[in-house]
């Protein structure tokens, strides 16, 4: 697997192998095997049938220790958080620690079954959506604080717009520049803060029998403005889109920021993953697609 970002640490089966003989000897003679899978922030290896061991790829001295936090997050939050959920969530069974092969805290999980979405369907649409609402509705007392992800939608225009200026052989830039524009006027979310899982791509998300059984990576949990979490709306789900709003059931403002969050994400993504990262490029394009593609419906787009 090619390396997604300029500055990586190494990650390769030896390290793997020395790290679960010297922490966690029982599963040190499993069969171990890097795992396809073009996440950004962790690299993944398959450890026997039932286990998965997941390590933060990001140098701390290039990016700030969120990715290493991410690992504590998820053994503190998803214990507490999956009793309330219709659909699974990673199971943290042991918490490795940084050594001379490898500088970070790190861990091994169960693996979950089940397979990427590949199409949106009206059933898809719903079951996100209840997975969404049932999130929204636990308690958020003592949640982390809010991150990027959850913050007003202000907080990316810098960003956002730096990223349009360096896709103008790419998209229509002055279209997704409105897009982007319209959805910085909608109100900001005024109510009590809830959960947001913050990355519900289609990369995160497990189907079994065609319906949704899990929800990964959890490492952006936070309370906060749910819009971010409607994202899919403009990529996997663009067939089913209005199955998919009727189902969440939020408020106008929400739905135009979430189209926002959709577009900013992916613009960013696009020019950042262009030779590095297949699959991501891929969403991000949709994205952008379904993004245009809707604005041209709504009056003065």
């Amino acid at each position: 697997m090619p390396s997604v970002h300029p500055d990586e640490i190494e990650i390769d089966l030896q390290v793997v192998q020395r790290l679960l003989a010297a922490q966690f000897p029982k599963w040190a003679r499993l069969p171990l095997e890097r795992f396809p899978a073009y996440g950004t922030d962790n690299v993944l290896f398959r450890l026997g049938e039932e286990l998965y061991v997941r390590l933060p790829r990001l140098r701390a001295d290039v990016v700030p220790k969120w990715a290493v936090a991410h690992i504590h997050k998820e053994a503190e939050w998803l214990p507490r958080l999956s009793p309330h959920l219709p659909v699974q969530v990673p199971v943290p069974l042991a918490h490795g620690e940084p050594s001379h092969d490898y500088p970070y805290d790190w861990a091994v999980y169960r693996w979950l079954e089940g397979e990427t979405p590949q199409r949106g369907t009206v059933e898809l649409a719903r079951d996100v959506a209840a997975f969404l609402a049932a999130l929204r509705r636990i308690d958020t007392t003592g949640a982390p604080v809010t991150t990027s992800r959850a913050q007003p939608l202000v907080a990316h225009d810098t960003a956002t717009r730096a990223a349009l200026l360096r896709l103008h052989n790419e998209i229509e830039v002055a279209a997704a520049t409105a897009a982007w524009e319209r959805a910085l006027e909608a109100p900001n979310w005024q109510r009590t803060p809830v959960w947001v899982h913050g990355d519900v791509l289609a990369a995160n998300l497990l189907l079994r029998d065609g319906r949704l059984s899990a929800v990964l990576d959890w490492g952006s949990l936070c309370a906060g403005d749910p819009a971010c979490d409607l994202m899919l709306a403009w990529s996997l789900l663009t067939p089913v889109r209005d199955e998919f709003r009727a189902a969440v059931d939020l408020d106008d403002a929400t739905w135009e920021r979430a189209r926002g969050w959709a577009l900013s994400q992916a613009v960013i993504a696009l020019p950042y993953y262009m030779h590095t990262n297949p699959p991501m490029v891929a969403h991000a394009r949709s994205a952008i697609a379904g993004v245009l593609a809707d604005s041209t419906q709504i009056p003065g787009g």
